[in-house]
């Protein structure tokens, strides 16, 4: 049988982020064109996180810059190896390349993550998005030293190509992905009469959403309240510490609810999502969520980046505050338009996310980078070979240190 080695930096939490929920996916995808599944992981689990054993996939704990992860990778000898973040493919290729050399590795980007930090960047300081930084020579070089990359965005998809030069053959767009027959509810979405209120999601551990959060409290929700003093917006999401806790207001309306177990059917409950991020990277859960439930978003640029066609819409873009509070308060009392783009959900799930296509895609990619690994043309370009040797021998050598630093204490 085929074997899939995961190696995740976190274990996964499909109720808490969008990763999770995404990273299953990926692995439904590898399990139906019959490869064994292991999931390995260094770090601990939650309470949040996902029993794998249940969807039969190997669980297996590793520890991070210790040489016993060099025998269990000779041992297995695994088809492919994907990697969850380009940070754990620094960690542990080196050592996959050294004991199991025609092991083919794929990195799952999630997101970009220096096109997050710098975004965050530029939101502090004021400045433009400058993305040539620190951590960009770090991902890219990651991008460059694997076979493939799943890419989440197809603004992220462009960006590697037109910036970067990143060759296209290295990388592969695949969305979040929606079958018709695995709905999250069963419920039929719910009309503009019986909902009311607004809601916000997001796991508040993540930056973005955490900035948001307190966008909302301070530039835009006294402005939807003054005009709507009788609505209020529900703050859901997991990991909400006292700084989120300490934000409840009943007298403004705004209230913090905790964790949503099940994201969607709470979507359900509500007329309009709230999603004014102001930084970020690759697709928003929020709002993948809120097409299953058929809940309008409002949304800023970065909240709607990828997520839909040139033609579509689905509540609207805008980062202006004035603007957007403005918009907002139409929406909500406008039931005509409202359920106008409510009904338009199930065609976009359809038209942009198809489960089956996108599988289609990600599994053609894979023989003909195995092939080509095993002909006489599979030697990397000499660029490919002096970036593997110096970035794989710092990442080699340090980890050996430290690994032999913790083995003296």
């Amino acid at each position: 049988m085929k074997k899939l080695l995961v190696i995740g930096k976190n274990w996964p939490e499909p109720q808490t982020t969008a990763a999770g929920y995404r990273m299953l996916q990926l692995l439904e995808i590898f399990q139906e064109d019959g490869y064994q599944v292991i999931f390995t992981c260094a770090g601990f689990k939650s309470a949040y996180s996902v029993d794998l054993r249940l969807l039969n996939i190997i669980e297996k704990e590793i520890l991070l810059n210790d040489s016993s992860f060099d025998q269990y990778i000779k041992e297995l000898r695994p088809d492919i190896v994907l990697y969850d973040r380009f940070m754990t493919e620094e960690q542990y290729s080196w050592r996959v390349k050294d004991n199991s050399p025609d092991t083919l590795h794929i990195l799952d980007t999630e997101d970009l993550h220096f096109l997050r930090k710098a975004r965050e960047v530029a939101l502090k300081k004021g400045t433009d998005v400058d993305f040539y930084n620190d951590a960009a020579v770090r991902e890219i070089a990651a991008i460059y030293r694997c076979d493939l990359n799943i890419i989440i965005s197809k603004v992220e998809h462009g960006l590697l190509i037109d910036s970067f030069n990143i060759p296209e053959d290295k990388l592969v767009y695949i969305p979040f992905l929606y079958k018709n027959d695995k709905l999250k509810t069963s419920l039929l979405p719910k009309s503009f009469d019986e909902r009311s209120n607004f809601v916000m999601i997001g796991n508040s551990l993540h930056q973005p959403n955490y900035d948001s959060i307190l966008y909302l409290k301070n530039e835009i929700w006294p402005q939807i309240r003054n005009q709507l003093p009788d609505v209020e917006v529900h703050i859901y999401g997991a990991y909400q510490n006292q700084s989120i806790e300490q934000l409840h207001n009943v007298k403004q309306g705004f209230i913090i609810k905790g964790f949503a177990e099940n994201s969607i059917e709470t979507l359900q409950e509500y007329r309009l999502l709230l999603a004014p991020l102001r930084f970020g990277a690759g697709l928003k859960g929020k709002v993948f969520d809120a097409l299953h439930a058929a809940t309008p978003v409002a949304m800023s640029q970065i909240a709607a980046e990828g997520m839909f066609n040139a033609k579509q819409e689905f509540g609207f873009i805008e980062n202006d505050v004035d603007a957007y509070v403005s918009k907002v308060i139409s929406l909500y009392q406008n039931p005509e338009k409202w359920q106008e783009l409510s009904d338009s959900s199930l065609s976009i799930l359809e038209n942009n996310y198809s489960y089956s296509a996108f599988a289609k895609a990600l599994l053609f990619k894979i023989p003909n980078l195995t092939n080509f690994k095993n002909t006489s043309l599979s030697k990397e370009d000499f660029f490919i070979k002096m970036l593997n040797f110096h970035s794989n021998s710092r990442y080699k050598y340090l980890s050996k240190w430290i690994g032999l630093k913790n083995n003296s204490d």
